[in-house]
C-alpha cells in the first residue's frame, strides 16, 4: 500500500474536498465513503485479486478506486463529473494501474473501451458505489450489454438491493427482481449504515452481489416481450393477473382469449403477480407471445 493515509477516512476526505473547493452536486447523487473497512468488505465480497481486472462506475474522489487498485490487476473507472477528474489524477497518482474515463457509462461504448483497456485475458468484474437515482438504469444497461463480466458488486440503496434479491410471494418481489434473476444470481451481502458516507444520505445502503449466469434460468421466446409482460403483471400490485393482463392486452385479445391462455398454462387468473416464480412467468409470457403472433 502507498505511504499516505487512505482516502476513505473523514479527515482525508474533508482535506481533499477543501483543497479543491469541491461542492457536492445533488443531481449526481454524490455520497463519498469514509470507512476503509467497508471498502475492504466490498472487495472481499467481489473476490478481487491480482488476477482480476475491474470496471468501476462513479469513483468520486477515489476512495474505492484506491482500494481496488491495491487489490486488482487493473481498474478502469468511469466518472461523469468532469470536476472530479483532476482530483482523481491527484489522489490516485501513486497507482499506475488505473485509467480514469470522463464519460457517462450509459452513453459509452463500453465494449470498445474494454478492448483497449483489457488486453489480457484476466477475469473482469464490476465494482461500484452507485448513485441511488440511477442504480437500476445502470445495472440493466450493463446486464443487457451482455459484456463478458463474471460478477457485479455494488453499493446501492438498501431497499433497491432487497427488491433485486427478493424471493417470490414477498412484498419486495417485482418485475425488477425477475429482470435481475434472469441474468444473475443475486444476494444482499451486507447492510451499510448511512453514517459512513459524506454527506450522509437519508437512507441506509446495502452491498448487492450479482453473479452472472452463463445462460438464463428459463427459456423465453422474445426477451423484450417477456420483460414487458412481467412489468404488466405487476402494473397494479393489488390487482389479479387477469385484471392486469386484460388492461395490458385490451387492444389485442378478448377477455375470453386471455382466460383460455391462462387455463392452458394452468395458472389461476385470480393470482397476483408476486405469487409467480420466474418459470411460471416464462411459460405464461411464451404462451401469450405465440398467441399474439398467431392472431
Amino acid at each position: 500500500m502507498s505511504e499516505h493515509k487512505a482516502i476513505a477516512t473523514p479527515t482525508r476526505t474533508r482535506e481533499i474536498l477543501d483543497r479543491y473547493h469541491f461542492a457536492f452536486k445533488k443531481s449526481l447523487g454524490q455520497n463519498f465513503l469514509i470507512d476503509v473497512n467497508i471498502l475492504q468488505n466490498i472487495i472481499d465480497v467481489a473476490g478481487i485479486s491480482k488476477e482480476t481486472n475491474v470496471i468501476e462506475i462513479g469513483p468520486g474522489i477515489g476512495a474505492l478506486t484506491e482500494q481496488l487498485a491495491i487489490a486488482a490487476n487493473k481498474v478502469v473507472a468511469f466518472e461523469i463529473d468532469g470536476r472530479l477528474v483532476p482530483i482523481l489524477e491527484h489522489t490516485l497518482q501513486s497507482y499506475s494501474n488505473i485509467d480514469i474515463i470522463n464519460q457517462d457509462i450509459l452513453k459509452s461504448n463500453v465494449r470498445e473501451l474494454w478492448n483497449k483497456a483489457f488486453a489480457d485475458d484476466k477475469e473482469v468484474k464490476i465494482v461500484a458505489n452507485l448513485p441511488y437515482y440511477i442504480t437500476t438504469p445502470i445495472l440493466m444497461h450493463l446486464l443487457m450489454e451482455n459484456l463478458p463480466i463474471s460478477s457485479i458488486t455494488v453499493m446501492i440503496q438498501k431497499e433497491v438491493a432487497e427488491r433485486m434479491a427478493a424471493k417470490h410471494s414477498t412484498k419486495e418481489y417485482g418485475s425488477l427482481t425477475i429482470a435481475i434473476q434472469y441474468y444473475t444470481k443475486a444476494s444482499v451481502e451486507m447492510v451499510v449504515p448511512k453514517t459512513v458516507f459524506m454527506p450522509q444520505p437519508r437512507v441506509d445502503s446495502a452491498v448487492l452481489h450479482l453473479e452472472m449466469r452463463k445462460e438464463p434460468p428459463v427459456y423465453v421466446e422474445n426477451e423484450p416481450f417477456f420483460f414487458d409482460f412481467v412489468q404488466a403483471c405487476f402494473q397494479q400490485r393489488r390487482k389479479t393477473l387477469r385484471n392486469n393482463l386484460s388492461r395490458y392486452l385490451k387492444d389485442k385479445l378478448q377477455r375470453q382469449e386471455i382466460e383460455n391462455v391462462l387455463e392452458a398454462a394452468e395458472i389461476d387468473g385470480s393470482r397476483r403477480g408476486e405469487s409467480l416464480n420466474i418459470q411460471e412467468f416464462a411459460d405464461l409470457a411464451n404462451r401469450f407471445y405465440l398467441e399474439l403472433s398467431n392472431s
